[in-house]
């Protein structure tokens, strides 16, 4: 069996790239996670909504639910993604120090991820959001950022971190 490294080296014109983080170095900000997070609240909220309609065509219902339901294991997915990308490549040493928690933090963030593929309790969403604003909080602190709480400007309107840039 032929591995794709060695297929793609047998290529004319293709050559080796190399890099030490997952995205640009020093090109993090968990507003995605928190973005994703809150989505996963609103899917959930919607798929509540949706299920309490009795009048509704049931075809047409199924299909919101199903999308929705899709939406929200994305969000969720692209959730602890992010986190784990800002985790694994940004916090060093230094920041670890300082904030010890980082790890286990990061470890409730994945499991609060599951929970919320896993089903639809709406505490679980506001967990997770919960979880990634303390972990937003600390990821400005290591910059030296003061962060603000403020509803967010959309459904469901739950309190977010943001920079006080």
């Amino acid at each position: 069996m032929i591995s794709i490294q060695k297929l793609l080296g047998r290529l004319p014109n293709v050559q080796e790239a190399q890099a030490h983080c997952d995205i640009p170095c020093k090109i993090y900000d968990p507003a995605p996670a928190l973005i994703a997070a809150v989505s996963v609240v609103r899917m959930m909220d919607i798929l509540h909504e949706v299920a309490a309609k009795t009048d509704a065509d049931p075809v047409s219902r199924q299909n919101t639910m199903s999308r929705n339901i899709a939406t929200k294991e994305i969000e969720a997915e692209k959730v602890k993604a992010e986190i784990r990308v800002i985790w694994g490549d940004y916090f060093k040493a230094p920041q670890i120090e300082k904030y010890p928690e980082i790890h286990d933090l990061t470890h409730k963030i994945m499991m609060a991820g599951s929970a919320c593929k896993q089903d639809v309790h709406r505490a679980d969403g506001e967990k997770l959001v919960e979880l990634v604003n303390r972990f937003a909080e600390i990821f400005w602190a290591t910059k030296d950022i003061a962060t603000v709480r403020r509803p967010c400007p959309y459904p469901p309107a739950i309190e977010v971190v943001y920079p006080v840039l």
